[in-house]
């Protein structure tokens, strides 16, 4: 059985979008901008398949190999918004044509007391901020007062924080699960469970976060694999975002390191689609401006991409992309960026060295893995497997 390998490393993103300027975006770039902070940027394994040749710019690290192993191009995303829901959609063949509902200066007082009567506690915060800041700002009344931490970003977001000793994960989860059903009529994206630990001026967000997605308003190429009986295995948060929807089996990942050791052993254990969220990138140094932290994950990544590729057979292929940039150098928000996103793509069986062009949409990444796996349904994007036969 044949086997498709679609890593994402979220918000590793490669240039603005022609409409970056309406999110307040433009000039974003997170690889290049990442490499020109820094002064290098040593990826020799991402160069190889073919990194170098989709950058505006040259970087110190990034080769262009005149002999690519792998083939690339660049996506550029056709649904409006910039956020991982939206993005992932799109990598599986949903093209949105509105985006989700914001709330930029919080949720309405109905929807908070809404939330607060049917979970039994009272609400604090209720305004966009960063997930980092708001805990050191409103920990200790947490811990004191047992009340929910509620906040928003410029995403499609309603975020849940509470400390595991105040508030156990299982009530935390069960409070996001009320808190989905309220957002679906709202239009709002994702529901996430914040949890974190440690006393007071010292707290830190732990993995037991978990996002509870709105459910994809059409099939997916999840959906169509899965009914075709092949396996669809979501490492990392791929199983939320898709409300469970297509996903055969989910793989908890604590962070990019257990993310790839975990994506090594699925590689060799199963078929069918393996889908990868790497969050790190994201989560951990994106949203916090950390240049030098998200430097160091890409070049972890690279070190261990060897690994991945020496286990992909000719039945095999991989594909690795992002659903949205977040430049840890932007300095008017920290919010993800408009941006387009690599995409690179290796297997003993396929051509190397094809530039894939400028693509349209990141649904063509799904119309190839529904290529890949012989289906003959289709989701919006156009395929890219004939190019490289």
């Amino acid at each position: 059985m044949r086997q498709l390998v679609l890593i994402v490393l979220d918000s590793a993103g490669v240039g603005a979008m022609p409409d970056a300027a309406r999110y307040q975006d433009e000039g974003a770039n997170t690889i290049l901008n990442i490499a020109r902070k820094r002064g290098y940027l040593n990826l020799p394994n991402l160069s190889r398949l073919g990194l170098g040749y989709i950058l505006h710019d040259f970087v110190q690290g990034i080769g262009r190999d005149e002999t690519p192993l792998g083939s690339y191009g660049i996506m550029n995303e056709k649904s409006p918004g910039k956020d991982t829901t939206t993005g992932h959609w799109e990598l599986s063949g949903i093209i949105l044509k509105e985006p989700f509902a914001t709330f930029p200066n919080g949720f309405d007082r109905d929807v908070i007391e809404e939330f607060s009567r049917r979970t039994g506690r009272g609400v604090l915060g209720n305004k966009a901020a960063s997930g980092t800041e708001i805990i050191k700002e409103l920990g200790a009344e947490h811990m004191r007062t047992g009340k929910w931490i509620v906040y928003t970003s410029a995403d499609s977001v309603f975020q849940i924080a509470a400390h595991e000793e105040v508030i156990p994960l299982e009530e935390l989860y069960r409070g996001c699960q009320i808190a989905r059903e309220i957002c679906d009529r709202l239009n709002i994206g994702r529901v996430i469970a914040r949890p974190f630990i440690g006393e007071v001026g010292n707290f830190k967000r732990t993995y037991n976060r978990r996002d509870f997605s709105m459910a994809p308003p059409g099939d997916t190429a999840l959906d169509i694999l899965s009914r075709a009986g092949i396996e669809v295995t979501g490492i990392g948060k791929i199983y939320d975002i898709f409300a469970g929807r297509g996903v055969s089996e989910s793989v908890h990942t604590d962070g990019n390191e257990d993310g790839i050791e975990k994506t090594v052993q699925m590689i060799e254990k199963k078929r069918g689609l393996i889908f990868v969220n790497l969050v790190d990138y994201d989560m951990v140094y994106g949203h916090r401006r950390d240049v030098e932290g998200y430097a160091r994950a890409l070049e972890y990544f690279d070190s261990n991409l060897s690994r991945i590729m020496e286990r992909i057979d000719n039945e095999s292929a991989l594909i690795i992309t992002a659903d949205h940039g977040c430049d840890p150098t932007f300095t008017r928000h920290t919010d993800h960026t408009r941006e387009r996103v690599p995409l690179l793509v290796y297997s003993p069986s396929l051509k190397k060295g094809v530039f894939l062009g400028m693509r349209d949409t990141f649904a063509d990444v799904g119309a190839t893995v529904l290529e890949w796996f012989g289906m003959k349904e289709i989701v919006a994007g156009r395929s890219f497997l004939s190019e490289l036969r």
